[in-house]
């Protein structure tokens, strides 16, 4: 059976879910609809089910851990997805937040919010931080514990003082989309 080609994202409330849905459309993929929440309320194995039903290609999944502390709902489902053997994720959106418990994580790289691939970690409203390689974020926490082939720091999805607004085609989230389709060296015409 071929396997399930997934991109994972660390935020799960509406506005990142318009921008991914936006996205995912623009390229011929599709979101779990039913992944969105604030926290993630589905598990693991709910959310494999739910992908492996998806005809499109790529499939984009939300997590959430809704400031949890530690390894909370969003990311005990993240890690079962991740760990699916009938799942290939292509990469990881991670979304910077401004928790008052900071979690953070190893990033490959970073798109502020002017749409540019920085080194350095961004802020929740994309805005470069000043370490190389880390962002600060709520459903991050697991990350770096997994096999994972890129991973993108991005500003708050769907908002970035509305830079990144689903009805502007969210082009923030686009670009990080768009480094992990061309990192997993697969190529989407409309992408």
């Amino acid at each position: 059976m071929k396997k399930k080609r997934v991109i994972i994202v660390t935020d799960g409330d509406e506005y990142a879910h318009r921008a991914i849905e936006q996205v995912a459309h623009q390229i011929g993929g599709r979101c779990i609809s039913q992944s969105q929440g604030n926290p993630t309320l589905l598990t693991g194995e709910e959310i494999v089910h739910l992908i492996l039903q998806t005809p499109y290609d790529p499939v984009f999944v939300m997590f959430d851990d809704c400031g949890y502390i530690g390894e909370g709902r969003g990311e005990q489902a993240l890690i079962h997805v991740a760990k699916d053997q009938r799942i290939d994720v292509l990469g990881v959106i991670a979304v910077a937040s401004k928790s008052s418990q900071m979690e953070w994580t190893k990033v490959d790289v970073c798109v502020n919010r002017d749409g540019d691939i920085t080194p350095y970690g961004v802020d929740k409203d994309g805005f470069e931080e000043v370490e190389l390689g880390r962002l600060n974020g709520d459903t991050v926490y697991c990350l770096d514990r997994l096999n994972i082939p890129i991973v993108v720091g991005i500003g708050d999805i769907g908002k970035m003082g509305h830079i990144d607004d689903y009805k502007k085609g969210a082009p923030i989230t686009k670009k990080a989309v768009n480094l992990i389709l061309e990192r997993s060296g697969n190529q989407w015409s409309n992408s």
